[in-house]
C-alpha cells in the first residue's frame, strides 16, 4: 500500500485558478444582489430622495416609516390594512399545505418502494406526469371542484390546491430517496411483528431528515411565492401575500410610493430568504443523499 492520503478532493487547483474562480463568483454574486441592495437602500429613504433621482445613493435621512406603512397602513385594494393580514393568510396556507404534502409524499414514496403492488409503476408514472402539468391547465377544473365542495375563495381551498399540485413532487423526492434504503430492513421488521405504520415511523422516517428538508424548502418556496393560484382561487379575505403586494402597487394613485413598495417587496420575500439562509446548505445534500446507492 502506498502512503498517500486521500483527502477526498476530486480536482486540485493552483492559487491563481482559485483566485480567478473566486473573483468570477464574487462578480456574479454582486450582480445578483444588486437589485436587493437597491430595494433595501430605497426602502429606508424618504420618497423625496427617490423622486429626486438619487436611487443608487445611500439615504441622507434614514427612516423606517415606509416599512411601518407597508406592514400596517398601506392601501391594499379599498382598505388601508397594510400587508399584515395577508402575511398571516400566507402563513395559514403555507404551514398546513407543506406539512400535509410532505407527510403524504413520504407515505407514497414508502409504499411505492417497499410495498410493491400491481400497477404501482403506472400509479407512480401518473404522479410523475402531474409534475409537468402547467398551472394554467388546472385552473378551470380546480375551480369547479372547489365550488362543488364549498371551498372556493377560502384558505382551506388554497391549502387543498397546493397539496394536490405539490403531491407529485413530494412523492418523487421521497420515492427516489427510499429506493436507496435496503429492503432487508423492512423485511426484518416485518419478521419482528412490525406493521405498515410502525415500520414507517420507526425505521424510515427517522432516517429521512435530508429529504424532508429538501421537500419543505421546495414546497415552502413554491407555495409562498405563488401568485396564480392565489389570484384565481382566493377571496378578498383569504388573499396571500403575493396577491396583496400586487394590489399594493396597483392601488397607488398619484405619486408612486416607491419606498413603501420596496419595503413591501422585501417583507414578501423575507420568509423564503430566511428559510434558505437557515437550511439552504442542506438542500443539495438532501437531493444527493438518495442518488447514489451503495
Amino acid at each position: 500500500m502506498s502512503g498517500a492520503v486521500d483527502t477526498g478532493v476530486a480536482i486540485r487547483t493552483n492559487r491563481v485558478t482559485r483566485t480567478f474562480i473566486y473573483l468570477f463568483l464574487l462578480l456574479f454574486a454582486l450582480f445578483y444582489l444588486l437589485p436587493l441592495a437597491v430595494m433595501l437602500i430605497n426602502s429606508v429613504k424618504p420618497l423625496s430622495e427617490i423622486t429626486g433621482g438619487n436611487m443608487m445613493a445611500l439615504p441622507d435621512v434614514w427612516t423606517f416609516d415606509p416599512w411601518r406603512e407597508a406592514w400596517s397602513s398601506a392601501q391594499i385594494g379599498v382598505q388601508p390594512t397594510g400587508l399584515r393580514p395577508y402575511f398571516i393568510n400566507s402563513i395559514l396556507i403555507v404551514v398546513p399545505a407543506v406539512a400535509i404534502s410532505t407527510i403524504m409524499g413520504a407515505l407514497n414514496g414508502y409504499v411505492l418502494t417497499k410495498w410493491r403492488f400491481r400497477g404501482d409503476t403506472i400509479l407512480f408514472g401518473m404522479l410523475l406526469f402531474s409534475c409537468f402539468i402547467p398551472f394554467q391547465i388546472v385552473l378551470i377544473p380546480m375551480a369547479r371542484v372547489l365550488g362543488m365542495i364549498g371551498l372556493a375563495g377560502s384558505v382551506p381551498g388554497l391549502i387543498l390546491v397546493h397539496v394536490v399540485y405539490g403531491l407529485g413532487f413530494t412523492t418523487l423526492y421521497f420515492r427516489n430517496y427510499y429506493s436507496a434504503f435496503p429492503t432487508e430492513l423492512v423485511r426484518a421488521a416485518q419478521i419482528d411483528g412490525a406493521g405498515f405504520f410502525r415500520i414507517f415511523y420507526r425505521i424510515l422516517l427517522p432516517l429521512s431528515g435530508p429529504i424532508i428538508v429538501v421537500t419543505i424548502i421546495w414546497q415552502f418556496t413554491n407555495i409562498w411565492n405563488d401568485f396564480l393560484f392565489g389570484s384565481s382561487f382566493a377571496g378578498q379575505a383569504s388573499q396571500p401575500m403575493t396577491v396583496a403586494l400586487n394590489n399594493l402597487v396597483q392601488s397607488s394613485t398619484g405619486v408612486k410610493a416607491y419606498n413603501v413598495h420596496f419595503a413591501g417587496a422585501i417583507l414578501a420575500a423575507l420568509p423564503t430568504l430566511i428559510v434558505y439562509i437557515v437550511s439552504g446548505r442542506f438542500f443539495v445534500r438532501g437531493l444527493m443523499a438518495g442518488s447514489v446507492k451503495g
